[in-house]
């Protein structure tokens, strides 16, 4: 098989920048082995910058690589870095908030009168009516307010009611009905009648 004069030139290339990257790696492996004899025993302390640099080019090469080029800080080491350095990156504790405003002592205090007041109200109810006050409050948390005062958050209605309570509540509709049949003089007794049928 022929080959060509350009395929033979690009070959040669590769070996010579090969050869050509293992004598800087050599040299510089040498180096840092001098390096640490003149530190002798002293611990060296690294910045977060230089542990993330080391840690990045680190990780890209296998454990027995680091092992044999890394006479300074053991493969161990530069992969816990680069561990921490991942946890970090994808930490998302920065970026949290400090979660929802809390209810105000008057929304709270707003939402026990309106309970008080009208027994037979739920909670949605109450929050239309808090929303009709300019108050935006979910029924989830109205519930919860309702339930830490000894409220019934959803009052059955047909067990609870007592006469004389809806009597009360009612009070002021029954005396206009009778004061309009008294007004009109029995004349819509007959339509009121059929309708009621």
């Amino acid at each position: 098989m022929r080959t060509r004069p350009w395929t033979m030139l690009l070959m040669m290339l590769a070996g010579w920048i090969n050869s050509h990257q293992q004598d800087v790696i050599e040299f510089l492996t040498e180096e840092n082995k001098i390096l640490k004899e003149k530190l002798g025993k002293k611990r060296i302390i690294l910045n977060d910058n230089q542990r993330m640099r080391l840690a990045r080019l680190g990780k890209k090469l296998c454990r027995k690589v680091l092992a044999d080029a890394c006479c300074t800080f053991s493969p161990d080491t530069i992969l816990m870095w680069h561990r921490k350095l991942i946890a970090k990156k994808y930490d998302g504790s920065g970026n949290r908030k400090g979660g929802r405003k809390r209810i105000t002592q008057e929304v709270i205090d707003l939402i026990l009168m309106l309970a008080r007041k009208n027994k037979t109200w739920g909670s949605r109810r109450i929050k239309g009516t808090l929303k009709h006050l300019g108050f935006k409050v979910c029924h989830t948390t109205i519930d919860n307010i309702l339930k830490k005062h000894g409220y019934d958050p959803s009052p059955d209605r047909t067990r609870r009611t007592k006469w004389s309570e809806f009597l009360k509540a009612h009070w002021e509709s029954l005396a206009a009905k009778e004061q309009i049949q008294n007004a009109v003089g029995g004349i819509l007794d007959p339509v009121i009648d059929i309708r009621i049928n």
